[in-house]
């Protein structure tokens, strides 16, 4: 029971997050969702309902990489590669979603992998 009412408290500040937070077209939102063994990325247009560019552990190309590193650092990885994929689709500004996770930990490495491949938040 533990678990069920802990991922429902995440999922209502999620709502209470993204009641403040909308992705446009000029500036897209990046949602990060965050499991025990894997970290997600999306950049989302919400005006159109697209998500412009992802990545996550579970990518091709990143699988093999991220395998050997701790999980901060498969983070940061991720979000190099999201802001690498922003870039190169015309993408400079978003606006960071935590996805009512704490900035702490994976979600903060995450953010930082992003500014430091490109993006601006």
């Amino acid at each position: 029971m533990a678990n069920k009412s802990r991922s429902l408290a995440r999922e209502r500040r999620h709502t209470r997050v993204r009641k403040q937070l909308f992705g446009t077209t000029q500036r897209p939102r990046l949602s990060v969702f965050k499991s025990l063994s894997e970290i997600y990325a999306q950049i989302i247009d919400d005006i159109e309902g697209n998500t412009l560019v992802s990545a996550s552990t579970i990518d091709k190309e990143l699988r093999e990489s991220v395998k050997s590193m701790k999980k901060s650092e498969q983070a940061k990885a991720v979000g190099k590669a999201v802001a690498e994929r922003a870039k190169s689709k015309g993408i400079s500004t978003v606006v960071f979603d935590r996805g009512g996770f704490r900035y702490v930990g994976r979600v903060k490495a995450l953010a930082d992998g992003a500014r430091e491949g490109g993006l601006e938040f």
